[in-house]
């Protein structure tokens, strides 16, 4: 599968912005899909993922601020980000594996990554 981000940009504090990942090649069916930030100098983290059985589970420092959901026909992935804060600048990706029910962050590094789409949130 082939994903492509987009929706970054430029916001200030407390601002929102929503990510969309289009999958190409296949649909995002039986894959584990989530996404993914590394800020400047630092290293990936995960933000949020949905396995296969559905479930999702999202970073603590975004709870009640992002939501990740699938389009009905799995061809798209999204993340809904409100509330912004400087911290959540950094480049977005997202990506997909397909391996197991649940599928820890690790066994992302094995999948299908986009390019990434850049989040500036300035104060």
């Amino acid at each position: 599968v082939h994903l492509t981000e987009s929706g970054g940009g430029s916001v200030t504090t407390g601002g929102s912005l929503r990510l969309s990942c289009a999958a190409t090649g296949e649909s995002l069916a039986g894959y584990c899909i989530g996404w993914f930030r590394q800020a400047p100098g630092q290293g990936r983290e995960w933000v949020a993922t949905i396995n296969n059985n559905g479930g999702i589970n999202l970073r603590d420092s975004v709870k009640g601020r992002f939501a990740i959901s699938v389009a009905s026909d799995r061809r798209s992935l999204y993340l809904q980000m409100k509330d912004l804060k400087p911290e959540d600048t950094a480049l977005h990706y997202c990506a997909a594996v397909k391996l197991r029910t649940y599928c820890y962050t690790s066994d992302y590094n094995r999948g299908s990554w986009g390019q990434g789409t850049p989040v500036s949130v300035s104060a």
